[in-house]
């Protein structure tokens, strides 16, 4: 319980960093050389609709309760729910998974969740396009250490390890997976840049044409 509530709290501290981010333009743990692959494509549409109707709720609520102080409470509440829908999404925007030049990958959902593997634990990685049930993260250890990472209903990028890697969930519990499911707006370029960073690497793509490697 203790560690959901840090959890949470951490989150919310790095809310403001992350809307300073998206409105500079700017993109956290990026570095020169780095291939950034953005995974914001289908909830884009839900999170805007979600602030569309926290924005109306606030305006009906203002004009119809009387009573000032349930009035500033209420108008309190609504304004911290638009400011976390922004930072969930700035977050998302801001922190994309990384395919870093040596190799290594940064898997991530904003400030909720961050998984680094080194590139000599990785032995494949490939297109998959899969629609799981379910939120946004899917594991069971007796499914053979598989980890799904879910935006939007899917995952479209399957890395397979040569050994568990341990993995944080948002409200602070652990697991151990051996295969990583999950989604990249541009799955193929994200494979791609694994082959350039690891020419050695298998390459492996659903109808797409394997790259050259160097």
């Amino acid at each position: 319980m203790k560690r959901a509530v840090r959890g949470l709290i951490a989150h919310e501290m790095r809310a403001p960093g992350s809307l300073g981010r998206w409105v500079a333009g700017r993109r956290h743990g990026v570095r020169e050389g780095d291939h950034a692959a953005p995974y914001t494509g289908p909830q884009t549409a839900m999170m805007y609709g979600l602030l569309f109707v926290a924005v109306v709720e606030t305006v009906a609520l203002a004009v119809l309760i009387p009573w000032p102080l349930v009035h500033g409470i209420v108008l309190v509440l609504d304004a911290y729910t638009v400011l976390m829908v922004l930072a969930l999404h700035a977050g998302c925007v801001t922190r994309p998974h990384v395919v870093g030049a040596d190799g290594s990958l940064r898997i991530r959902y904003g400030a909720l969740f961050d998984l680094r593997i080194a590139g000599a634990t990785i032995a494949a990685v490939r297109v998959e396009r899969r629609y799981p049930d379910g939120g946004l993260i899917r594991f069971d250890p007796a499914d053979d250490g598989i980890l799904d990472l879910v935006v939007g209903s899917q995952t479209t990028v399957r890395v397979e390890l040569t050994a568990p890697v341990t993995f944080v969930r948002p409200l602070g519990r652990r697991g151990r997976a051996r295969v990583i499911r999950f989604h990249a707006d541009e799955p193929e370029a994200l494979v791609r840049a694994f082959a350039r960073a690891r020419g050695h690497l298998p390459w492996r793509g659903d109808r797409t044409p394997a790259p050259p490697l160097p």
